[in-house]
């Protein structure tokens, strides 16, 4: 729908496999709109769709059979698709070379890592036996999957998500373009975050940081970026709290960099209150060297060092995170000093080019 990190990865894998004389199948559940399907467009890339991999049901089986015979596919890389099912066996009998499977998950809020039973186990790991190696795309993912132990340890390989470096520039002219295209003041501060609107992204904790905030600094607009099926509730319960004129709800945006989403931000805020698996969009408000006020949630920490790239309150600490809010518009140097850190971090750690480079490493290309 959207050109997120998930596209701007497949992008960039796919770049440096043609660099090394490979191509690119990249398979969507539903055919991609034309200004993804032209960001994605590249000489060794082709695009089908793959309706409904997830429910592992017999023609989703078939069809990604017929994909993998009509490319005599070398690797098949699975995203999104349930770590236990058919299609790891499917591509061993059809003489797939490799099989890579990313975990994406994210876990339950104050989810505890334990040790699967043996049955599930003794299952799994037949069922799983033709995977090469599972990706985590941080430490906590990786540590919560190894501590199951459904494939041995040895089998987990930690990459990073990354951010495009190469699509982060500032821009002046997209911060006044989205300002005016939300109908938002020059004289406001922005705070913004970028997320999926339902309730584990903390869009109830958001909300009472924001009347926190606006009650000090009635110069302040928290901006919400996304959409989910519980947006209209939380517009009815911001109103209610009497933020109608604080909030603003963007809806689902193409392409948050292009249009303007970070330049806009003097503060990123992420109050998830599930274990988030990484945070690509903390990585991405990094980059644009952005402070970013997040809950210590998953491999949250693993981004944002507390005080030197930014601040991490605990899951549902409204008030400390409205103070760290009320700081960093404040203490305009603070802000300075705290964003400059977290984009030199993103630059060492999370750059999507190198972290790339390490994936096809993995692969034995």
């Amino acid at each position: 729908m959207r050109i997120g990190g998930t596209e701007t990865f497949a992008r960039e894998l796919s770049v440096q496999l043609g660099q090394r004389g490979w191509n690119s199948v990249l398979c969507f559940e539903t055919a991609p709109p034309a200004d993804v399907a032209d960001f994605l467009k590249l000489p060794n890339v082709t695009l089908e769709v793959l309706k409904d991999p997830t429910d592992f049901s017999w023609t989703a089986t078939r069809e990604l059979a017929a994909i993998l015979r009509r490319y005599r596919a070398d690797i098949l890389h699975l995203h999104f698709t349930g770590f236990v099912g058919a299609y790891p066996w499917l591509a061993q009998l059809l003489s797939v070379g490799k099989v890579f499977f990313t975990d994406h998950s994210s876990r339950t809020a104050n989810y505890v890592p334990a040790r699967a039973p043996f049955w599930k186990r003794s299952l799994v790991q037949v069922i799983n036996y033709p995977i090469t190696k599972v990706i985590s795309v941080s430490n906590y993912g990786r540590h919560c999957a190894q501590t199951l132990e459904l494939l041995p340890a040895k089998r987990f390989e930690l990459v990073y998500n990354g951010v495009d470096l190469t699509r982060v520039n500032a821009d002046p002219a997209r911060a006044a373009e989205f300002r005016r295209r939300f109908n938002i003041s020059d004289d406001k501060r922005i705070v913004v975050q970028v997320s999926w609107v339902i309730p584990e992204k903390g869009i109830t904790d958001l909300l009472e940081v924001a009347r926190l905030v606006s009650a000090e600094r009635p110069d302040t607009q928290f901006v919400i970026v996304g959409d989910g099926p519980y947006r209209e509730q939380f517009t009815k319960q911001a109103h209610d709290m009497g933020l109608s004129n604080h909030v603003t709800w963007t809806g689902l945006m193409k392409d948050p960099f292009g249009e303007g989403v970070y330049d806009a931000a003097d503060v990123v805020c992420q109050l998830s209150r599930w274990e988030e698996v990484f945070g690509w969009m903390i990585a991405e408000a990094m980059a644009f060297g952005k402070p970013v006020v997040a809950t210590r949630v998953g491999g949250i920490p693993e981004l944002i060092d507390d005080g030197e790239t930014g601040f991490l309150v605990d899951r549902g600490d409204v008030k400390t995170a409205a103070e760290r809010v009320l700081r960093l518009l404040d203490d305009r140097e603070l802000a300075k000093k705290l964003g400059c850190a977290g984009r030199q971090k993103t630059h060492t750690k999370f750059n999507l080019q190198t972290n790339v480079g390490e994936l096809i490493r993995v692969y034995g290309i």
